[in-house]
């Protein structure tokens, strides 16, 4: 049995009549780690005894006939990208920076998930400081898309993307700053939710963008996605973003899309290098939801075509202020050998730091330079301000969003080595994480040329996710779960 290809359901259910143990439970799917994941590489730390110890507390419960007390996702796999703090791990960022680094808290999202009696089975590899979008950023290695070994997750969230999708896991915990969830997730075939800014506590995440970034599940169903948004989204007195979300993502999920108003972006489908399965599928999803009895409505997001050049002039801002503090003596790698503290900055940084993680760092330290922050980041600001204001007209006429996730689907490793060709992959995806809206990616197929997974995005008004998920909901009826990858003949492509 392949347990990452059960539900929370099903493995709840397996363990509530006896089927198996959470202790054999978490044998087999460590098992199924070490036989996939040489291929794969989606792990950078396994947490084996931290799994057997919360099996074991699974285990007790369930002969004491308490299972139900431990929350709504006892006994179930899990595992964090690793810029998410947990104590007893590293937390490395994928970056020789941090490659020591011991986390000395667990962050507000990975320890909601483990009060609510999840098992932890590790740390899984992303790019450098969540700087990429093909995961071969990471200074550990690449990750390989589990549905063909020859081609990329995407990014930065790769690792927790093809965990799932090969089985490794059920569900799992990634962080999104500008497509960091939805891309791999549409890469690799399974569920991706970036939720509404501040609707999850970013307390304990490495932080990249501080007002992009948002932590959500990867899932291989929209049913085990709602289940994480339950558990992760809430309050938290440790982060000022955070606001409480009293919605049960469960209670509308299968209301059905009859009546509701999905909008269209037409300018979205006449993007250049959009690829033309990409385009087929979304007409496709177009026309299944009209079907299903949606009304579908034009929509017009004027000043989307500006997200790209705001993005990358917030984004490095931000990230050049919040990776100041790795300078090798507060945290992260120290070069010795140095007569004085500038010099040893210099080398710590030029050593313990990557290529794209320097490239922003510089671009950022340029922006908000004396003389250039007024030409560049300021008007970047107001243009965030514009495409707030779009959104917010957008959704005075529709319920949800449905667009393109990203304009082509996996390509080759090694195949984009131009940064602005790398960045161009999350055209439709930074102006959500500017704006703050939910947004999450959900399979609709395979390509029929390429044969690779294609996701579908679905964009939500701001604290109203549960519109989207029940458009996937709805979606997810008639495309169904795709099948675990690492079992399928396309996914041998890299032995």
């Amino acid at each position: 049995m392949t347990f990452g290809a059960l539900d929370i359901a099903g493995i709840q259910a397996g363990l509530r009549d006896g089927a198996f143990s959470a202790a054999e439970m978490v044998e087999q799917m460590l098992a199924r780690i070490r036989a996939v994941d040489t291929q794969v590489h989606a792990f950078l730390e396994v947490t084996e005894e931290m799994a057997y110890a919360a099996a074991r507390l699974v285990d007790a419960a369930i002969a004491a006939g308490a299972f139900e007390e431990l929350g709504p996702l006892a006994g179930i796999p899990i595992a964090y990208k690793d810029n998410l703090n947990l104590v007893g791990t590293h937390t490395t960022c994928a970056s020789r920076m941090l490659e020591n680094y011991q986390s000395p808290y667990t962050a507000t999202a990975v320890q909601k998930t483990l009060d609510a009696g999840a098992i932890p089975l590790g740390k899984l590899n992303m790019d450098e400081f969540a700087f990429g979008s093909s995961t071969e950023m990471s200074a550990f290695g690449p990750t390989r898309n589990p549905w063909d070994l020859n081609r990329v997750p995407g990014g930065s969230s790769g690792g927790p993307a093809a965990a799932v999708a090969a089985g490794m896991l059920p569900v799992a915990l990634g962080s999104d700053t500008g497509g960091s969830i939805r891309q791999p997730a549409s890469f690799c075939g399974v569920v991706g939710v970036k939720p509404t800014y501040g609707m999850v506590s970013r307390f304990g995440l490495v932080a990249f963008g501080s007002s992009l970034d948002q932590i959500g599940p990867f899932a291989r169903s929209v049913r085990d996605a709602a289940c994480i948004l339950n558990v992760v989204s809430g309050r938290d007195s440790h982060d000022c973003t955070s606001q409480e979300c009293p919605v049960d993502f469960l209670d509308s999920l299968y209301g059905g899309v009859a009546g509701m108003r999905i909008g269209i972006v037409p300018a979205f489908l006449e993007a250049p290098g959009l690829d033309a399965e990409v385009k087929t599928r979304i007409e496709e999803v177009t026309d299944a939801l009209r079907q299903l009895g949606a009304h579908i409505v034009e929509v017009e997001l004027p000043n989307a075509r500006a997200a790209m050049s705001a993005y990358y002039v917030l984004g490095p801002c931000e990230a050049f202020s919040n990776l100041s503090r790795f300078d090798g003596v507060r945290y992260g790698y120290c070069a010795s050998g140095h007569a004085d503290l500038s010099g040893q900055y210099e080398a710590s940084r030029s050593a313990g730091f990557g290529p794209e993680v320097r490239r922003r760092i510089m671009l950022g330290s340029y922006l908000l330079s004396s003389g250039v922050y007024r030409k560049y980041y300021y008007p970047a600001q107001q243009v965030r301000t514009l495409i707030t204001q779009d959104y917010a007209r957008a959704f005075e006429t529709c319920d949800c969003i449905l667009a393109p996730v990203s304009p082509r689907p996996a390509w080759k490793l090694g195949e984009v080595s131009d940064p602005t060709s790398m960045y161009l992959a999350d055209m439709f995806t930074v102006s959500i994480n500017i704006a703050g809206n939910g947004g999450m990616s959900m399979p609709v197929g395979l390509g029929a040329a390429s044969g690779l997974p294609i996701g579908a995005q679905l964009i939500a008004p701001a604290f109203h996710d549960q519109n989207m998920l029940r458009v996937a909901a709805a979606l997810e009826s008639v495309y169904g779960i795709p099948p675990v990858a690492c079992d399928v003949p396309v996914a041998r492509g890299g032995e």
